[in-house]
């Protein structure tokens, strides 16, 4: 049986919470980082390739994380990292990368830097992906391998 602690934290039988204690959403990560690369390069082009181009990719990364959130819907999980989930989801998009939605928020920022054909955006996009990284797949990842570790014992004893 889990213990739900203060915070919305669930410990399970070996003592780790559910949760991964992230303490800044990821698109505020991004958004910020595009921001800050932005008012660096403070002037924007007129509309050719590199427009075209970030127009696509902004359609891919919607479409990455508009499929995740669905897939988190039809599971009645959450999706934001700093809540317990009480789901995994292994299937639609996830069946191809473990973080959609960290992948589409990339995509996301790298799109309207591109747009603005801002170097400094770009730099600053690969810098938040690299941050996602380090402080927070890296404190999911023990969460959902021990989540899937469960799951495969359940369907495994069936």
């Amino acid at each position: 049986m889990n213990e739900v602690r203060s915070g919305g934290d669930r410990q399970g039988t070996s003592g780790q919470t559910d949760s991964p204690r992230v303490f800044v959403p990821p698109p505020l990560i991004f958004a910020s980082s595009v921001a800050a690369g932005l008012a660096i390069d403070m002037h924007l082009h007129e509309f050719g390739v590199p427009q075209v181009f970030a127009i696509l990719l902004l359609v891919a990364a919607l479409g990455l994380i508009g499929a995740a959130l669905n897939l988190f819907r039809r599971q009645r999980t959450r999706p934001e990292p700093w809540q317990p989930a009480s789901a995994l989801v292994v299937t639609g998009v996830y069946r191809f990368t473990r973080n959609p939605m960290y992948l589409g928020m990339t995509l996301l920022s790298l799109s309207v830097a591109i747009f603005c054909q801002s170097l400094g955006a770009v730099g600053l996009s690969l810098v938040a992906a690299a941050l996602i990284d380090r402080f927070v797949i890296r404190r999911e990842k023990p969460i959902s391998s021990a989540a899937s570790a469960a799951n495969i014992g359940l369907t495994s004893s069936r």
